[in-house]
């Protein structure tokens, strides 16, 4: 061991006794200087120049770090194969161009002793990188507000390991030829050819397997993002195993004579035992985890885990059907298999034994958005499907036909799409991926199909029919499909953990079952029948939602009377030089926020939701509820309840309102304790085809701008030993496939009405999912500090080294 030493420290003085050991420090430490002061600067920037732009502030530990766009350990590392070849190229063939390699195998040291001892020469320079990004890694805990000291530790292991891998590939190629460059290129090869091994051959299950474990891409990923893994480390030093045991056996080659099926068994005895003990270690029942971010951001949370915990030591099986003719058919690819399970792999962190299946087949798909005929005029299904087989290089016998995959399975009524199959205790259920940005499932889908395995019944909303309601099944701007039923939809319902039912209070029965009724903008008179089966749900105490249209507060208001809740006549509009007036756009209140950890978020709270004619609320607490708005319009809005010209919407929120024209203003004297307002007429006029509402500021006039209403409530009560949830809205298309698919003006509702639905579901679903927010918000620099930076790092600190580096290879030369 002291021998090791010995040479390790020979071979260090060696790296420092030439310039490239220098020259390639202080080319690092610019690098770093340069990555860090850029994200640096442009954090501070966002920051001083305020606005929306700080709510994208956030986790600034990974932004300035890890991201893998601009982030400080992606960026150096991916130019980290430039420096290392550069120093490993002459660690043992100088020896053999110099001639010295006969004279250390003719001493008494063991070649083993050679080869670690200059590898540990290799891992010291390593440290000494890693020290120079560790200024940086300082740095960020002083320039960072709460910086994530855990994810910076990992990022740094992640970093170092790989520069030790390197080193090891770089070592050996040294051994295999005399000329320096030669050892350099072949080190640069090397390094390509398994960054990119694990895109080979991935259509064959096991050496997919082999190959995937090889790869060096993507290694230090879960470290970098500061999760700790067996696998990934044990990877490293396996790599490291086999190139330094192939080089110790490729110097003892020289030094000994034996047949050449002795040296290729001791080398395929290398491989194959290090591939063994990669296969082992990579089992997920044998691989351990360590989360050292703040916020556990890579381990599932509490209720997720809770929830797999539930599942226990029974089988559960996840079966994908991939469609080859579908957008998302890749997931289910040979090729994409580990980037498949990749998804899967924070789960099996915590049930290592699900247990996978696969299955291709291909025909009709009917969510495309588009007709698959039209663009294989004259072709059936089968000549499409080999059409795009043969472009891709796949062979059809992969794929089942629809004949055969309807014996198997109907998918039908899940359009054909990818989907999984979960089944667990002889219960089944689906898994989708949707029409968004992120597709694939996140943990609060997943949590909700694992507890639908678990529960025979899943909370039940029942959404009433018959009288002309919006309906749960249909695609129409008006209609509940997307908040209800709609599969490709993330937040819809029934992807949620809810089941969504209709029921017509004409024929049927409200079900015990029924978790929350559904009433939503009847457009003929309740029957006496349906108002009594309802007066008798809401009188055991039975959670209900209620949504109503202008125009149509009469369908309801002998229901909402019970309550103490009325829907007004007219209708409110708002003036917009962009929108229609019938568009109001009211703001959440705090109560509404509390539903919901989603509505509490900076970037949330402060949206509106839109309503598309809506009728103003008027309430009184004496029905024994307690009662409280979820949504108040701004100021400035107003209620049409008269229209002497079809031009003008004249001013009105309460019933009962007496509209007496005098001088040329319209005066509206509310009743049942409403206001009385005076509107000029000069204050309304036409603006283009819109219709547009104007205020006017004149002294007559300023009190309108006061007013505010109330456009849904919250009504709560305890009874039967729980607390009754009713919500009421003044208006029905807030929940429509039109409004949730509104992008402009940007609102909330599609976070407003999963916050209702959780809501009147006491918080079981959607599951929560949420985390705490990241500390590590802000930087505690200026953009005038970071420029003072900019000079100490890139120009101060490797100046110093620069001026160390030639005054000690100066004197080392007169030496």
């Amino acid at each position: 061991m002291k021998l090791t030493f010995k040479i390790a420290k020979a071979e260090l003085r060696n790296l420092f006794y030439s310039p490239i050991a220098w020259f390639l420090t202080i080319a690092f430490m610019v690098e770093c200087a340069i990555t860090y002061t850029k994200v640096v600067n442009q954090i501070a920037t966002t920051q001083e120049m305020g606005g929306m732009g700080l709510q994208y502030l956030r986790q600034l530990t990974a932004e300035v770090f890890t991201n893998p766009y601009q982030g400080l350990f992606n960026g150096v590392m991916q130019n980290l194969y430039l420096y290392i070849p550069l120093l490993t190229m002459g660690l043992i063939s100088r020896e053999i161009n110099g001639g010295t390699i006969s004279l250390l195998y003719s001493s008494p040291v063991k070649v083993r002793e050679i080869v670690f001892g200059k590898y540990l020469a290799m891992m010291a320079y390593s440290f000494i990188l890693l020290l120079v990004i560790g200024i940086f890694m300082v740095a960020g805990i002083f320039d960072i507000k709460s910086a994530d000291y855990g994810m910076l530790l990992a990022a740094a292991l992640g970093f170092y390991l790989l520069l030790c891998a390197y080193s090891a590939i770089g070592l050996f190629m040294s051994s295999l030829t005399s000329y320096q460059i030669v050892a350099a290129v072949s080190t640069f090869v090397m390094i390509g050819v398994l960054s990119y091994i694990g895109n080979l051959w991935q259509s064959v299950d096991f050496v997919r397997d082999l190959t995937y474990f090889l790869s060096l891409s993507g290694r230090t990923h879960h470290m970098l993002g500061g999760l700790i893994t067996t696998k990934d480390v044990i990877y490293f030093f396996v790599i490291v195993y086999i190139f330094l045991g192939l080089t110790i056996y490729k110097l003892q080659s020289g030094r000994e004579t034996k047949p050449w099926y002795v040296s290729a068994g001791r080398y395929i005895a290398i491989v194959v035992s290090a591939l063994a003990i990669g296969y082992i270690t990579s089992l997920p029942s044998l691989i351990g985890y360590w989360d050292t971010t703040a916020n556990q951001d890579n381990t599932l949370t509490p209720n997720a885990q809770q929830i797999i915990k539930e599942l226990g030591d029974d089988k559960l099986e996840v079966t994908a059907y991939s469609n080859f003719l579908d957008n998302y058919y890749w997931f289910g690819m040979p090729e994409a298999r580990n980037e498949y399970l990749g998804r899967w792999e924070s789960y099996l962190r915590f049930k290592p034994d699900i247990d996978f299946h696969y299955v291709s087949y291909y025909d009709m798909p009917l969510a495309l958005g588009y007709n698959l005929f039209e663009g294989y005029k004259g072709k059936t299904i089968k000549e499409i499907a080999e059409q795009r087989a043969k472009g891709s290089d796949l062979k059809m016998s992969m794929f089942e036909t629809p004949e055969q995959i309807k014996k198997e399975i109907d998918l039908k009524p899940e359009m054909n799409r990818f989907v999984m199959k979960l089944t667990y205790k002889g219960r089944s259920t689906f898994l989708r991926v949707f029409n968004d940005q992120m597709v694939w499932p996140s943990e609060t889908e997943v949590s909700a199909a694992f507890k639908r395995l678990l529960k025979a019944d899943m909370p039940v909303i029942g959404f009433v029919t018959g009288e002309g309601e919006r309906k749960t099944g249909k695609k129409g701007d008006r209609e509940y499909k997307t908040v209800s039923t709609d599969k490709t939809f993330r937040y819809a319902l029934i992807n949620q953990g809810f089941d969504v039912d209709t029921l017509s209070l004409n024929t049927q029965n409200i079900a015990d079952n029924i978790k929350a009724l559904v009433i939503a903008d009847p457009q003929n008179e309740l029957s006496a029948v349906a108002i009594q089966k309802i007066q008798a749900y809401i009188a055991k105490g039975g959670n209900l939602l209620i949504a109503g249209e202008p125009g149509r507060q009469q369908m309801l208001n002998p229901l909402l009377k019970t309550l103490g809740v009325q829907l007004n006549n007219g209708m409110l509009e708002q003036e917009s030089e962009d929108y229609a007036p019938t568009l109001v756009l009211p703001n959440l209140t705090k109560a509404a926020i509390s539903f919901s950890k989603m509505l509490d978020k900076p970037s949330v709270d402060t949206l509106p939701v839109s309503m598309n004619g809506v009728a103003g609320l008027s309430f009184h607490d004496t029905s024994g509820f307690h009662i409280q708005p979820l949504l108040i319009t701004k100021a400035g809005v107003v209620s049409n309840t008269m229209r002497r010209n079809p031009d003008l919407d004249i001013v009105n929120n309460k019933d009962d309102a007496n509209t007496a024209q005098n001088g040329g203003v319209h005066i509206m004297a509310a009743g049942g304790g409403g206001y009385a307002t005076a509107v000029p007429m000069g204050g309304l006029h036409k603006v283009g085809a819109k219709k547009t509402v104007k205020l006017s500021t004149s002294a007559d006039n300023k009190n309108i701008s006061k007013e505010t209403f109330t456009t849904a409530l919250a009504l709560t009560r305890q009874i039967n030993g729980k607390e009754q949830r009713i919500v009421v809205s003044g208006d029905a298309d807030l929940f429509s496939n039109s409004e949730l698919g509104r992008y402009t003006p940007q609102v909330s509702n599609f976070y407003f009405s999963t916050a209702l639905f959780s809501w009147l579901d006491y918080g079981q679903y959607p599951v929560d999912t949420s985390r705490p927010d990241a500390k590590d918000n802000r930087v505690t620099v200026s953009t005038d500090h970071v420029s003072f930076l900019k000079i100490i790092y890139i120009y101060v600190l490797p100046g110093l080294i620069l001026i160390f580096a030639a005054i000690f290879l100066i004197r080392r030369k007169r030496k």
